[in-house]
């Protein structure tokens, strides 16, 4: 079956929405605003039905050399007492591996498994839907029609404005540092820290790295710091366990506020929106990954099984992808409800029930898709 489809954006979603149709066997143009050459700095870690995403996309053999495999995670207080750990060898058991990789290394697998050329310095300048197709108008100057145009651009989506899905992200309320660090203290799990309102967390990502990952609840206006290292110093300065000799080697650090995503229609005629640009939430529970590798591979499924037939194809996409989104957006309000929930009440609680919560926020993700 031959359809004219568009992937526009190519990162994580994008490239594996075009993996996900190719392995359909569609062929779609994929089309990114940002050069060839903006490639990611930070880590990424991809839980257990992430791997199994990617496993259906037949990309797990190139990612398993990358990063390092997590088998534990740990949750201590500010001061590093442990709270609880978890198993995470035994939650993801015949799921799927999870792993702590370098962003970059992921976006090469998924580049790989396009199998055709990305268009880079490319953005959609205008879309309108003219007789059932999509008719799309470059940066280029260039024109042409799509039966079918998926809008993987992220939570600041173009796609989701111009085919009138939906306004701008809403601020979550959350500020995040991310950081790449090397010469830090050894460390074999996950490990999470939590303060008041706010948590620093760390894990081993391959080639004696460390991934880093912290957040503050804070106003919005407060996501630019003049001096990010300084800003993370200050925020996470008194902190014990791993944190000042993580602190001692940050070189370089990346701030940026957190966004949801909820809308009413993720499709309007032969526009789809995947990934972030559907359905972004806060970072807390690592899921943007998983559920954009996960969106993958079910489109390709649904326009395979409808034989082309898009709008039908639509339909079944929402109504096998809405239900799965929605219960991790509102997992990760409560994960960060926890959070912030003041130290003094929330420890306690937490090494009492802290497995038991923690592990009932990912059980349903367990499941198949």
């Amino acid at each position: 079956m031959t359809l004219r489809i568009l992937v526009v954006g190519a990162g994580i979603s994008g490239l594996a929405a075009a993996r996900g149709l190719r392995v359909a066997g569609f062929r779609p143009d994929v089309v990114e605003e940002l050069p060839a050459t903006m490639l990611p700095g930070a880590g990424i870690y991809l839980p257990g039905n992430a791997s199994r995403a990617m496993r259906q996309l037949g990309l797990d053999a190139p990612l398993r050399p990358l990063g390092d495999l997590i088998f534990r995670q740990v949750f201590q207080d500010s001061a590093g007492r442990e709270l609880f750990e978890m198993d995470v060898a035994a939650l993801w058991a015949g799921v799927g591996e999870s792993r702590a990789l370098s962003r970059a290394d992921l976006q090469q697998v998924l580049l790989t498994g396009v199998g055709g050329e990305v268009r880079y310095d490319i953005a959609v300048r205008d879309l309108a839907i003219v007789d059932g197709a999509a008719k799309v108008e470059f940066s280029d100057g260039a024109v042409a029609e799509y039966d079918l145009v998926v809008g993987a651009d992220g939570r600041r989506s173009t796609v989701r404005a111009k085919a009138g899905l939906g306004g701008p992200a809403t601020p979550t309320g959350q500020i995040v540092y991310r950081s790449v660090v090397s010469g830090g203290p050894p460390l074999s799990d996950w490990t999470a820290l939590l303060g008041r309102r706010s948590q620093f967390v760390a894990m081993p990502m391959g080639g004696r790295r460390l991934y880093c990952y912290a957040d503050e609840t804070a106003e919005p206006s407060t996501a630019n710091p003049a001096d990010p290292r300084a800003r993370l110093r200050e925020l996470f300065g008194d902190f014990g366990g791993c944190v000042p000799a993580i602190l001692d080697a940050v070189e370089k650090v990346q701030v940026a506020r957190t966004d949801e995503v909820v809308i009413d229609n993720w499709s309007t005629g032969p526009v789809l929106l995947v990934g972030d640009a559907a359905h972004a939430t806060a970072p807390s529970l690592a899921q943007g990954a998983a559920m954009a590798l996960e969106d993958a591979v079910v489109l390709g499924e649904v326009l395979k099984a409808c034989g082309g037939d898009v709008p039908a194809a639509l339909s079944a996409y929402e109504q096998r992808r809405r239900g799965r989104c929605d219960q991790v957006r509102e997992h990760t309000r409560e994960c960060d409800r926890t959070r912030d929930v003041p130290p003094g009440e929330r420890d306690p609680m937490l090494r009492e029930r802290g497995q038991q919560i923690f592990t009932g926020q990912y059980r349903g993700l367990v499941e198949p898709f």
